[in-house]
């Protein structure tokens, strides 16, 4: 067995979601749950079959993202895995739904940061053994970065 670690293409401004699934139906599924969760997120959607054709299959309502979700889904080169890019939106305004949604198995990772895909290869193909989103912690936080904390989310419009 070889592994290797990818560095995933996150496109600035853009969100990735990178997750297992199973099943043909996925591209447009999760377009569907995208798209009627927030309306206003340009989206990139790729799945990668792992039997019949093996092909990788997109959905999205921007082309650069879809092709961005391409190449990284190349790259990684496993069967069964989506990657899903979003501009204006975040995560966490569709992750309960996209896990909701029947094909999906389980997300690696969703977030803004860099993001090394750990990648075994074996005679048969290759997986996703884990990822690493972002970089090692530095400390602690301390009361000023908890009000910084605090005014962001306020700021974005996620508390009151």
């Amino acid at each position: 067995m070889e592994l290797k670690a990818l560095k995933i293409n996150v496109p600035e401004g853009c969100n990735i979601i990178l997750g297992q699934t199973h099943f043909i139906k996925t591209a447009e599924d999760l377009y569907e749950t995208i798209a009627t969760t927030v309306p206003q997120a340009k989206f990139g959607v790729a799945f990668t079959e792992a039997s019949g054709p093996c092909l990788i299959r997109t959905e999205g309502n921007d082309k650069q993202l879809m092709d961005a979700c391409v190449r990284n889904l190349k790259d990684i080169g496993a069967g069964h895995v989506f990657c899903i890019l979003l501009k204006d939106a975040y995560p966490i305004n569709v992750l309960n739904p996209i896990k909701n949604c029947p094909e999906v198995c389980s997300i690696y990772c969703a977030t803004a940061n860099p993001v090394d895909v750990i990648v075994a290869k074996t005679e048969q193909g290759n997986g996703i053994l884990g990822v690493i989103d972002g970089f090692s912690p530095k400390g602690v936080e301390t009361a000023e970065d908890r009000r910084d904390r605090k005014e962001l989310l306020r700021k974005i419009g996620y508390k009151l």
